[in-house]
């Protein structure tokens, strides 16, 4: 699986230059960076996870996932979780491609879990938590997906500090292998030093890396986690939306306008539990982004 997706290349060099005139390589490493292509307008799409317990239940499977997205919903992307690949070889990612272009639904991103998580004390740790993840950004970008999206909880022992040293030298690698095959890296805050604003903040400008951003998880209000807050701390960040129903109305009108205030434009992907919650979502979202 390549690495020629389609976008703009952001640096024309990959590995170094031979001169012309002697043969010899000049100091000249830059990485080839390519961007994926972004939407260019807001749209919807269903979180696989949204339907889970059907599919543990044994209705339906993955590859039947983009024809529940168009006829029972009539939405026109998905967004996967690796976990719930049943077998990702080659024929079995062609059938899943094939299927997406019969009912025209787009294939958004992938929600990686169960592959580490990257503050570890131990670079061996840290590496493999990097390779972990490139299989992922393989089947992404075979897919046509433009993102992956990992989990960062740090380790509840250490500093926030540490926690930061380790994540920013995890994603690099990470980051590495992405860059060529163009796509972005994103973080969910699943618990742990993702839920704080601040620090996710710390990590984006440290690593400082367009392919990399933040994957707001709009979780219900409560008392250890503001999500109003912290989606306003990651909007700047955000490569994509885990969107849920609020407890009010008001609350859902109030977090997607300030989400297009502050420029985000791209797909929300419907992940509140259920058939129902995800037609109440639709319905929400094609009201207040104007679709």
């Amino acid at each position: 699986m390549g690495a020629g997706a389609a976008g703009a290349v952001a640096t024309s060099l990959l590995g170094s230059c031979v001169s012309q005139e002697d043969g010899q390589e000049t100091a000249s490493q830059a990485p080839v960076i390519t961007l994926p292509q972004m939407p260019k307008k807001d749209d919807i799409s269903i979180a696989q996870w949204s339907l889970v317990d059907e599919i543990r239940q044994g209705l339906w499977t993955t590859l039947d996932f983009p024809k529940l997205a168009r006829e029972e919903f009539d939405i026109n992307g998905i967004e996967f979780v690796n976990t719930l690949f049943e077998v990702p070889h080659m024929n079995y990612l062609d059938q899943l491609k094939n299927n997406a272009e019969e009912y025209g639904v787009t294939m958004v991103l992938i929600m990686v879990d169960a592959e580490g998580d990257p503050c570890s004390p131990e670079a061996k740790v840290r590496k493999q938590y990097a390779i972990n993840h490139r299989k992922w950004i393989d089947v992404a970008h075979y897919l046509g997906c433009h993102t992956i999206r990992t989990n960062c909880r740090g380790l509840e022992e250490a500093s926030p500090e540490e926690n930061l040293e380790w994540a920013a030298d995890s994603y690099q690698l990470l980051l590495e292998y992405a860059s060529e095959a163009g796509i972005n890296v994103v973080i969910e805050n699943h618990g742990g030093v993702s839920n704080d604003p601040a620090w996710m903040e710390r990590l984006f400008q440290k690593v400082d890396h367009p392919l990399f951003g933040s994957y707001p998880d709009w979780r219900q209000p409560g008392p250890e986690f503001d999500n109003l807050a912290y989606l306003e701390k990651m909007l700047p960040y955000a490569k994509g939306m885990s969107y849920r129903n609020q407890p009010t109305e008001e609350l859902t009108g109030r977090m997607i306008r300030m989400s297009r205030k502050m420029g985000y434009t791209g797909w929300y992907g419907i992940e509140s539990s259920g058939r129902d919650a995800i037609r109440q979502g639709k319905e929400l979202l094609t009201k207040y982004l104007g679709l």
